[in-house]
């Protein structure tokens, strides 16, 4: 007998094995992806941040000299770029986020084919590449006659004269907010929208049953509680997108810095200094202020809509 159970013991240990081998063999290419587009160009980039490299010449290590310029001497990152970011951050993010899931959950209330087309019309702008949105929005807010809004307030008599919708600093943001916000219903609104489908329609019938009267308590008090892991992953689509979002004012403008620099964000500030200064070692400073600024925020969106597992 014990022989045997020694026996069956071993073969659950030899099998138990075989499971995790087969399952870090199939794991295997993702980590091999993950540490060589995340991790490790994360830590050569806080590694550049501690140096001056202008590309032409070895890194030079220079401590926390870019830390210490970067917020004592970059008047322009500490008055306009980070007002500028957290304004954009602010606005965009909850909007679009908020706007996501009330679309989502206005499109589950319909049949599933006129769902089907409004939820690709809906998707659609965000699978547009930036330089083709910034093209069609600078058609909308040419600064000539002959864009679209100039042309309607000129008709109606609105304005005088045409109006320079993209060069104009008191301009420029409340477009990037409203041309990003369009493009904004991605992956997370899908999350989101599959979500709400896939709850349990007898948890409904059941409230309703127990005195439930209209589609507000329906919402708050099944909807957004049973469908938690695609609110976060909604959050952290939005917030993301949010981010990735701050080139636009350069793509709308034409000009990196944006005019007075009334549209440059962090992203944008990075390019400045990196792709046209040619400091890649302040530039990876900027940068990693911009991973924690992603990092603090995606703990506020897990406090939120986290489970303790998670």
């Amino acid at each position: 007998m014990i022989d045997s159970a020694k026996e069956l013991s071993m073969k659950a240990q030899k099998r138990k094995r075989k499971e995790e081998a087969t399952g870090t063999l199939f794991i295997f290419p993702y980590l091999l992806a993950f540490l060589a587009f995340i991790v490790i160009p994360v830590i050569m980039g806080i590694l550049l941040s501690f140096t001056y490299f202008n590309l032409l010449e070895r890194p030079t290590f220079i401590w926390f000299t870019n830390y210490i310029a970067l917020f004592t001497s970059d008047d322009a990152f500490m008055q306009q770029i980070i007002p500028n970011t957290v304004t954009f951050a602010i606005v965009v993010g909850p909007i679009g986020y908020l706007l996501g899931f009330l679309l989502a959950w206005m499109l589950a209330q319909i049949q599933s084919k006129a769902r089907t087309v409004l939820a690709l019309i809906i998707y659609s702008p965000s699978m547009t590449a930036g330089v083709a949105m910034a093209v069609m929005w600078k058609i909308i807010f040419s600064g000539d006659e002959s864009g679209y809004l100039n042309s309607i307030l000129l008709n109606f008599n609105l304005i005088d004269a045409p109006i320079q919708w993209l060069t104009n600093p008191n301009y420029l943001m409340p477009i990037m907010i409203i041309v990003t916000l369009w493009s904004s219903m991605g992956i997370g609104f899908l999350a989101m929208l599959a979500g709400v489908l896939n709850i349990d329609k007898t948890l409904y019938e059941a409230a309703y049953i127990d005195g439930m009267s209209n589609k507000v308590q329906e919402m708050f008090y099944i909807t957004i509680p049973s469908m938690k892991p695609q609110m976060l992953f909604g959050a952290v689509m939005s917030l993301i997108n949010t981010f990735n979002a701050g080139s636009i004012g350069v793509e709308l403008s034409g000009q990196n810095p944006t005019p007075q620099n009334a549209g440059q964000l962090i992203v944008t500030h990075i390019d400045d200094y990196g792709f046209i200064r040619y400091d890649m070692g302040y530039a990876a400073t900027i940068s990693v202020v911009l991973l924690l600024l992603v990092y603090l925020f995606g703990k506020a969106a897990f406090k939120l809509f986290g489970t303790k597992e998670e």
